[in-house]
């Protein structure tokens, strides 16, 4: 029976002069691949070649194996074509599209990070969008939806609170140990990232933002916060992203 979901498309392959293999993020089914029969015709259902960063209405015929499952329908509802006009908000655009592709576990529904997809790709399209906020903000949601981010608020080694004053100072993110690491422990730890002022007062502000807080995230913080970032994602993958040099430098 066929299945009905709201579907982002994170990737693209040629499969045929005609066809493509396309890997969708849905909001009700997760991460699925589907071979889009003719899909580069114009008259084809989904009205030509499906583009990465579209967002709409996907029909599909799942398989329970590990092949391909078949596009029924695609009926695009956004195209983002605004972000395809200034390269930033498309580089974060296809960091993030990236990133829930290579986090994002095949079949396996995540409700939340597309809602979390979804609204970050509009927060782009607007032209006073500030870009390396909204993909910090994106970020940190999403590892923490991975559960591959905690609440950063202790020494993952000793245990210390580093919000006291003075223990930030020297203070290390560790990818591996998944944690801040003080200054008296930061040392022993063979991975680490070190922490400058505007990465730790970057987390502040994102911690207090995800408690319902108003909090502004100035550009020279988000970006330092992107860098911590994505490196944590590169070191969780083992590689890094390919976007990842355009979209945080």
């Amino acid at each position: 029976m066929p299945e009905r979901h709201a579907a982002i498309c994170l990737r693209t392959t040629d499969y045929s002069e005609t066809s493509q293999v396309v890997h969708f993020f849905t909001r009700g089914a997760g991460a699925v691949r589907l071979l889009a029969k003719g899909s580069k015709r114009a008259k084809s259902k989904s009205g030509g070649a499906i583009d990465l960063l579209a967002e709409g209405d996907l029909v599909y015929a799942a398989r329970h194996t590990e092949a391909l499952g078949t596009l029924m329908e695609f009926s695009e509802t956004a195209s983002h074509a605004a972000l395809r006009r200034d390269a930033p908000r498309l580089n974060a655009a296809l960091y993030m599209i990236e990133m829930v592709g290579e986090l994002m576990p095949p079949g396996d529904p995540h409700p939340e990070a597309f809602d979390l997809l979804h609204n970050a790709l509009a927060r782009l399209a607007h032209a006073d969008a500030p870009v390396a906020a909204v993909l910090a903000y994106f970020q940190w949601r999403l590892l923490r939806h991975a559960g591959l981010l905690g609440d950063l608020a202790a020494c993952v080694a000793c245990g210390r609170d580093m919000r006291q004053r003075g223990a930030a100072r020297e203070a290390h993110f560790s990818s591996r140990l998944g944690g801040l690491l003080c200054g008296g422990c930061e040392p022993s730890a063979l991975e680490k990232f070190r922490l400058d002022a505007a990465t730790l007062a970057g987390l502040a502000a994102l911690a207090a933002v995800q408690s319902g807080a108003k909090v502004a995230l100035p550009e020279a913080q988000a970006k330092a916060v992107n860098r911590m970032l994505a490196y944590h994602v590169r070191e969780q993958l083992g590689k890094p992203l390919k976007v990842a040099r355009y979209a945080v430098g």
